[in-house]
């Protein structure tokens, strides 16, 4: 009785829950043709909320196994656990259960088999090839010689080969999955499948009858059109005839059933003209696909992708490059394979534009500034309507339709599916609604409601009716004067324009010397980007070169010099050498000189940074315990031992701030003084010292009447406390008045709240971390030693804060997450944004203020309650494997 309620009731209920599960993933997922599709069309559960299917599958499965113990279902009771787990998105729990299932019923084949082949997705899931590959072995090497593994492990091999890229074996698990396949949709998808992969393995006529039999069967029209399009781009014969296969695609542009793929055919007849190196009508062609896209923003966003390329890659405009990237963005999905890959490109090009436009602004200005007084004024007017009529185009534009706009201009990205929860009435679950929306835009395209939607010829909703209310309504602003009351935004604009122009024009030679300094670190700037990111040596040797004969008396010239020499080396040995001469004739005594003199010179200096960094920390030691007059002795030798030290500044100011216990003010003022005067262009130690000349100048004639510029019984933190947490040295009694100064830099505000990014799918660290704790942020430096002494680099730490966040109460925490790491914790921030701007601001500094080697210490950003839960390494690696797929993006 046990067997028969277990299998035809309860059982029997579970898996009807999973497989309506399963197809309302199925239903909502969006294949992407230009890619070798996913052999599961799964979109996984991310989200916390609990899925009322799926806990109701997981209750009838537990009932089996607590109250029929007796039953021969336990096994596929266990099985239910893990597949809904798997469903939900719990990939670490699914695994363990299907594990369990693998290990307890070896003698069930069958049931054996499909935990394995669920086993398999789950670890692809969490990015772990090499056990997903282990199961698949382990599972086909139990299989019976006499019998054949079911469809479900062959399913699994051949996305497990698809992930790996062993698309060889990837063919021969499709061939196998088809053979045994029962349900003809299945095979219908891995029969496209196969098509793809014969096509990867240059099987170019095996793939074409793959993609005929699809064409021939009743697949999906989505799918046979593609098919089709495929057919087309890889048949080169016919019966003997060369065809034409461009003619072949642009014929199927006649048929209206094909409205909707219009752009697809455009990007195959491009990809074609590419394939050719015909960049002109490949451009062409990828525009028209552009264009003509209604509903598949994917094929947009790659539309643009190859744009982008094309120039970035050969054409080498990487000004133009950078909007294709931006309009592949923000059309494209974010889970297409490489797209973080496209954010980062575009995201670095975001500098090589924002160069190129200071530029062409100071140059703008320069060239109004020598002009007299009424030719200036002329060629401000002009420039001012050339702007307005800019501002008016621009503003033409944004009434288009969407899919008449400029690139970029669009935001109109897949909406990601989800599953849904299981309430009963539709429109109380925001799941399914969310649903049927995505449904509606994979068929349909983002369409206005209104008579006649349907029609193919008003993609995007557009609409040919003059006066329509325009898709997007301008939001009221309750602070905006009315109509009748205000000038036209372009008014506005135009003054505010006019008035920039004119208070930054460099009219004296102080602004214009400072204007071409602006000029010249932009140039050096995208020469060095050029050379680092795009690693375009033509390019950076042009901008180079631009430099020194734009400013030849420029007295830096030692590294582009260098830089020249490196570029040349291997194409023009003779310029190569013509500048290392240059180098080491005008500039002997430079570090780039003396690299080219002897290779093995920056190891050497490596070597005697490191040993000056251990001395530091030994003088700082002294100063700690307050033995000041042996700082001032230990500080006089290493200056002499390590002349010319990029570090020295630091020790200088040791110095004088352990002088300042010893000596009255005035001395003390002398040594700050003459640390400001020997290093004018330290971005660490100068600013503080110039606060402390500021706050001395405001207070001398209180602080003159002490014993000593800091008195060791004071408490409390005065201004040259030195800035080393829970330390009790004081340097002015608190009890004094004394004037504050107002120039300190603005505290930092609170930011709004940050959006969570999507747990990533791949690391357990996800159900240990959250975001929860958003307005707590801390900047965290990750030392990877237990043993080294960090007091003298939270020193340099605390002096960064004293000079650029003055106004804001940061404090920095010393935390050991197990025996071998220490994290200084700096903060709090009252939201990740200030975070953010805190790590960029200090990070170019950490040479100087960490007193250990660069290879020993990392950062990271973290919540105060993810930062209390990093116990040890584990929970260290998990919390940056975390970090880096969510806070990161």
């Amino acid at each position: 009785m046990q067997n028969l309620t277990a299998h035809y009731n309860i059982l029997y209920n579970a898996n009807e829950l999973l497989r309506q599960k399963q197809e309302t993933y199925a239903g909502t997922y969006i294949d992407q043709y230009t890619a070798i599709l996913s052999v599961y069309q799964d979109t996984i559960a991310y989200g916390t909320a609990p899925d009322k299917d799926l806990d109701a599958a997981i209750f009838k499965a537990n009932t089996i196994i607590n109250e029929k113990e007796q039953s021969k279902y336990i096994g596929s009771a266990y099985l239910v656990l893990g597949k809904a787990n798997f469903l939900a998105g719990r990939f670490f729990d699914a695994v363990e259960f299907f594990s369990y299932v693998m290990r307890s019923f070896p003698t069930e084949s069958n049931l054996v088999q499909e935990a394995a082949a669920w086993k398999v997705r789950a670890l692809l899931y969490l990015n772990n090839k090499k056990e997903a590959g282990s199961t698949l072995d382990s599972a086909f090497a139990n299989v019976d010689p006499k019998k054949h593994a079911t469809t479900d492990l062959y399913a699994a091999a051949l996305q497990y080969n698809i992930n790996t890229q062993n698309y060889v074996e990837a063919e021969a698990m499709a061939r196998k999955s088809i053979l045994y396949s029962k349900e003809s949709s299945q095979k219908l998808r891995r029969t496209f499948i196969l098509g793809q992969l014969q096509e990867v393995n240059h099987e170019n006529n095996e793939a074409l009858l793959s993609y005929k039999r699809i064409v021939k069967s009743n697949a999906p029209f989505e799918m046979a059109f593609n098919a089709n399009l495929n057919r087309i781009r890889i048949e080169d014969m016919r019966k003997g005839v060369k065809i034409n296969r461009i003619d072949l695609l642009l014929s199927l542009l006649k048929d209206e059933n094909n409205t909707d793929f219009n752009d697809q055919i455009y990007f195959q007849v491009a990809e074609i003209y590419a394939a050719d190196k015909d960049i002109a009508n490949a451009l062409k062609y990828y525009r028209l696909s552009t264009r003509s896209s209604s509903k598949n923003q994917n094929q947009k966003g790659l539309s643009y992708l190859r744009i982008a390329d094309i120039d970035f890659n050969i054409r080498a405009d990487y000004v133009n490059a950078k909007k294709y990237y931006d309009s592949t963005l923000t059309n494209l999905s974010p889970a297409y394979p490489g797209y973080q890959a496209i954010q980062k490109k575009s995201n670095n090009l975001q500098l090589l534009v924002d160069k190129l436009q200071l530029i062409a602004r100071e140059d703008t200005l320069q060239m109004l500034a020598k002009l007299d007084e009424p030719a200036r004024l002329k060629a401000i007017d002009a420039m001012v309507t050339a702007q307005i009529l800019q501002q008016q185009t621009v503003a033409g534009t944004s009434n288009l339709p969407a899919s008449n706009k400029p690139f970029g201009t669009t935001n109109i990205n897949t909406p990601t599916a989800k599953p849904a929860t299981g309430s009963s009435f539709y429109f109380y679950n925001p799941t399914a609604v969310s649903q049927g929306y995505t449904e509606f835009n994979r068929r349909w395209g983002d369409r206005k409601l209104e008579d006649n939607w349907r029609r193919g010829n008003k993609p995007g909703g557009s609409t040919n009716n003059p006066n329509a209310v325009p898709a997007v309504a301008a939001i009221a602003d309750p602070d905006v004067l009315p109509n009748d009351m205000r000038k036209s935004k372009t008014d506005v604009s135009a003054g505010g324009y006019r008035q920039t122009l004119l208070q930054n024009l460099p009219l004296t030679p102080l602004l214009l010397a400072q204007s071409n300094t602006r000029i010249y670190n932009a140039y050096l700037d995208i020469a060095n980007f050029y050379r680092d990111i795009l690693e375009d040596k033509k390019e950076a040797i042009v901008n180079y070169e631009h430099l020194l004969a734009k400013y030849p008396d420029d007295t830096n010239k030692a590294p582009v010099y260098y830089s020249l020499y490196r570029l040349y080396s291997d194409d023009d040995p003779a310029k190569s050498l013509a500048y290392k001469n240059r180098l080491l004739k005008e500039y002997p005594e430079t570090v780039f000189a003396k690299v080219i003199i002897d290779p093995d010179y920056s190891k050497k200096i490596d070597d005697k940074d490191s040993k000056f960094n251990d001395a530091y920390n030994d003088v700082y030691d002294l100063y700690r315990r307050g033995k000041y007059a042996q700082v001032i002795s230990s500080s006089d030798s290493l200056m002499k031992q390590y002349p010319g030290n990029k570090l020295l500044a630091q020790l200088y100011y040791l110095r004088a701030i352990s002088s300042g216990h010893l000596e009255k003010v005035m001395p003390f003022r002398t040594e700050l003084q003459q640390i400001a005067n020997t290093y004018p262009d330290d971005q660490l130690i100068t600013p503080l010292v110039k606060q402390h000349l500021a706050y001395i100048d405001a207070n001398n004639e209180q602080l003159g009447t002490q014993d000593f510029a800091i008195m060791n019984n004071e408490t409390g933190d005065g201004l040259f406390t030195p800035p080393v947490e829970y330390q009790k040295d004081a340097v002015f009694n608190r009890n004094r008045e004394f004037v504050v100064l107002n120039d300190r830099p603005a505290e930092l505000k609170p930011a709004a709240k940050q959006p969570v990014a999507a747990a990533p799918v791949k690391q357990q660290a996800t159900t240990l971390f959250a975001e929860r704790d958003s307005t707590n942020y801390y900047f965290v430096i990750n030392v990877s030693t237990g043993t080294t002494d960090l007091s003298s680099s939270r020193f340099g730490i605390g002096q960064f804060n004293r000079t650029n966040f003055q106004a804001s109460p940061l404090r920095h925490q010393l935390k050991n997450a197990g025996p071998d790491n220490q994290l200084i914790a700096v903060g709090r921030f009252r939201g990740l944004t200030p975070a953010k701007d805190y790590a960029r601001s200090i990070i170019p500094l950490m040479p100087q203020i960490m007193k250990v080697s660069p290879d020993k210490y990392s950062f990271f950003i973290i919540t105060q309650e993810n930062l209390n839960k990093l116990a040890n390494k584990k929970s260290l690696d998990d919390y940056i494997e975390y970090y880096q797929q969510t806070l990161l993006k």
